[in-house]
């Protein structure tokens, strides 16, 4: 083989071995992401689904909640957005902010209490409250997160607060209205009573004790 043909060859086969890597890169990324395994409500005002996590959790679903027995436990949940140094020093002046308005919470929580009652232990709830975004012929406010229970706590993330989301799934060359929702956030979450708010054993995540707090707070 020529050394002009030996170079077209490996190349070519160069060019192969990107594109595999590429595809398995991608793959693997995919493989590692929750996914929807069943929609429990979607309007103009919320999303709820089930997912499940690509490794078992072995949660306590499904569990049984009264939708006053929920807004109590998500009405006591707060939050700040986590920041790096030197910016954390600025942020903790702030009061951490509630997560859920009184309108929000009547909207998410009765489709919530269903998914939890449908969630088997490999999958968590995930929830998206919507309104009009600025522009609402693209974009919408969306905050989103997921919950789930490990007994006897009570788990939830955050991961975007009142973000801007496209309402279509395509934008043709749009730079100002992208079609891709904006990356996770990292927030820092905490609950009110805080005798409540505790680090799972098992999950090592910050959760609730929810029984506990349950019988500390009446609900009607």
């Amino acid at each position: 083989m020529s050394p002009e043909n030996r170079g077209k060859h490996l190349k070519r086969w160069s060019g192969v071995v990107a594109w595999a890597l590429f595809v398995a890169i991608v793959a693997t990324g995919c493989a590692r992401l929750p996914y929807t395994t069943k929609v429990v409500q979607e309007n103009r005002r919320v999303f709820v689904s089930l997912q499940r996590e690509p490794k078992p959790e072995g949660y306590s679903h499904p569990v049984q909640f009264t939708v006053e027995e929920l807004t109590a436990i998500l009405s006591g949940f707060s939050f700040r957005e986590k920041q790096r140094l030197p910016l954390r020093w600025f942020a903790e002046e702030v009061p951490p902010r509630e997560i859920f308005r009184r309108d929000e919470l009547e909207a998410i929580v009765p489709p919530l209490v269903d998914a939890l009652q449908k969630a088997s232990p490999e999958e968590r709830v995930y929830f998206q409250v919507l309104a009009p975004g600025m522009n609402p012929a693209y974009e919408r406010d969306t905050t989103a997160g997921w919950i789930a229970i490990h007994e006897p706590y009570f788990h939830l993330t955050l991961e975007h607060y009142h973000a801007m989301f496209p309402t279509r799934k395509s934008e043709q060359w749009d730079l100002r209205y992208p079609a891709l929702p904006p990356d996770p956030k990292t927030f820092l979450l905490y609950f009110e009573p805080g005798r409540f708010w505790e680090t799972d054993p098992v999950t090592h995540r910050p959760s609730v004790q929810y029984r506990e707090f349950l019988k500390a707070v009446p609900t009607k």
